[in-house]
């Protein structure tokens, strides 16, 4: 581990200051990830901007949205009441994460910005352009049965990690970001940026933004929303594939829905072409899976993973059966 000094600002716009005047640095919220970088070699920040004390923890809730702080945790979010019963997506992913002693330590804000888990990315010896830019990618040839089937390049195959982030997609959550003047708000779906050839660029951030807090506003279909979730192991695992859906039901017919899926791609996927296709259709097995066949028609199998594109599939149908029962219910 390289030596770095450490600060701890007591207002957001000296976190930013600090930031900006090391360009090098990062923030250290909850650390659960980037502790592991710092130990692995991945990242050598000079110094660490602990952002713990500045309030951002807080969770508010009005007749429009539910905002969430970016330093509160993962657990103060899956059991907050108002999240549990209006945003059901969002509980059950974040519960679907690691596990219970890292939820109650890493934040909202991380768990958006946490990297990559391919294990060539963590290896500082391993050729990587998201880690690397430029060097290549191991993955393409190597072991790449949980890598990306969708959205992926010649320059990088790797999957966003995140469980949050894809209910976050599905729910259109905007993420507010503070920089040294003002607080802009942008939408979750726009934060994040494909790949191309410049994998090490992950979202719309510049150099010292902050982000302060997530904003979900409340729909007619928020609160008829899942997350399901297919992983080697039923604890502490990443997904292999999953699905966020929430969708609005009326005498059997889908008026609206959305979808996002992770496991699969190199950021949380919104499936426009599932929604597309299932928006006045009848909410039955047969739409699902015809919805499903419509949004992985673009995927891509490395040579390990080609499983994923049916996996997908079925998690996607099991996640819009499950959502449309609690309609009916």
């Amino acid at each position: 581990m390289n030596d770095f000094s450490y600060s701890r600002p007591t207002t957001t716009t000296e976190a930013i200051q600090t930031l900006l005047s090391h360009p090098d640095a990062l923030y250290l919220a909850g650390g659960t990830n980037v502790i592991d970088h710092l130990k692995l070699g991945v990242v050598t920040p000079s110094q660490l901007v602990d952002i713990r004390h500045l309030g951002l923890d807080k969770i508010s809730t009005d007749a429009q949205s539910v905002t969430i702080g970016a330093g509160a945790t993962n657990s103060a979010a899956a059991y907050h009441h108002e999240i549990q019963t209006h945003f059901p997506a969002l509980a059950e992913a974040i519960l679907a994460g690691a596990s219970p002693q890292l939820r109650n330590v890493a934040t909202t804000g991380g768990n958006l910005l946490q990297k990559t888990r391919c294990t060539y990315f963590r290896d500082i010896h391993s050729a990587c352009n998201k880690r690397q830019p430029g060097s290549g990618c191991a993955a393409l040839e190597g072991f790449n049965r949980s890598h990306a089937i969708l959205g992926t390049s010649d320059a990088c195959i790797a999957t966003h990690p995140s469980d949050m982030a894809v209910a976050l997609t599905a729910l259109e959550a905007v993420i507010h970001i503070q920089d040294q003047s003002v607080v802009r708000t942008v939408p979750i779906e726009a934060f994040y940026v494909s790949y191309g050839e410049d994998p090490a660029k992950e979202n719309v951030l510049k150099p010292g933004d902050l982000i302060v807090a997530i904003e979900i506003p409340r729909t007619a279909w928020a609160g008829h929303s899942r997350y399901v979730k297919a992983r080697d192991r039923s604890s502490y695992e990443f997904a292999l594939a999953s699905a966020a859906v929430a969708v609005d039901v009326d005498a059997g017919k889908i008026r609206n829905c959305r979808i996002a899926l992770g496991g699969v791609a190199t950021k949380p996927w919104r499936a426009h072409a599932a929604e597309a296709a299932l928006v006045g259709q009848s909410a039955t097995p047969v739409a699902f899976r015809a919805a499903a066949e419509a949004e992985l028609a673009s995927a891509k199998a490395q040579k390990e993973n080609g499983f994923k594109i049916e996996l997908c599939k079925r998690v996607m149908v099991k996640a819009l059966q499950e959502a449309a029962e609690m309609r009916r219910a």
